[in-house]
């Protein structure tokens, strides 16, 4: 916001103290896919999410899908029997704690995507360009951004792409998800 941190503060966005969430994802690594966004011109569609969750499934990932209340239906079909569904089951506090665990989150340009960065928990962000990337995408945690930048809704602050088929998010496959997802968890060299 333009102050100067306190001495000691290293303004990295934090949540204290997440909760512990193993009840709700069981035991072991995971990658958490939330498919949700309260503007539609932020959302991955449906079918590219469940195309997501499969081959993450199919390469070995344990995946975790969330959403809110109203997303119930979205966060069933997206898992496709295939991975844990946590839509409408948890409170801001506890989607903390699931996002503090996972090995990464997969998400659009939503609160998600952030309070996975205060949690420490690497992006791969489905990043519609209606606000500037470098801006508003995930901060302070290793991320790799998805989607064409140079749409023609970029920097429009649209709430809806105003091109059909919504070619920012549409053009990034499951593939390029698995990939990212590959990126962020290969250790540091």
């Amino acid at each position: 916001m333009g102050f100067t941190p306190r001495p000691g503060d290293d303004g990295r966005l934090r949540v204290l103290p997440p909760p512990d969430t193993a009840a709700l994802t069981g035991n072991g690594p995971y990658v958490v896919v939330h498919p949700g966004a309260s503007a539609p011109a932020r959302a991955w569609s449906p079918e590219r999410c469940a195309e997501a969750v499969a081959l993450l499934t199919d390469a070995g990932h344990r995946v975790v899908v969330t959403g809110g209340p109203d997303e119930s239906e979205l966060t069933r079909r997206v898992s496709g029997g295939t991975a844990i569904d946590l839509g409408g089951r948890t409170d801001p506090r506890t989607l903390s704690g699931v996002l503090r665990l996972a090995d990464a989150v997969v998400c659009g340009n939503t609160g998600p995507a952030h309070l996975a960065a205060a949690v420490g928990t690497p992006v791969v962000s489905l990043f519609a360009p209606v606000v500037p990337a470098e801006r508003w995408g995930p901060y302070g945690v290793p991320s790799v951004l998805l989607g064409r930048q140079d749409a023609p809704c970029a920097d429009s602050r649209a709430r809806q792409c105003p091109v059909p088929g919504h070619p920012c998010l549409d053009e990034v496959t499951a593939h390029d998800v698995l990939s990212a997802v590959q990126k962020l968890l290969q250790p540091a060299m």
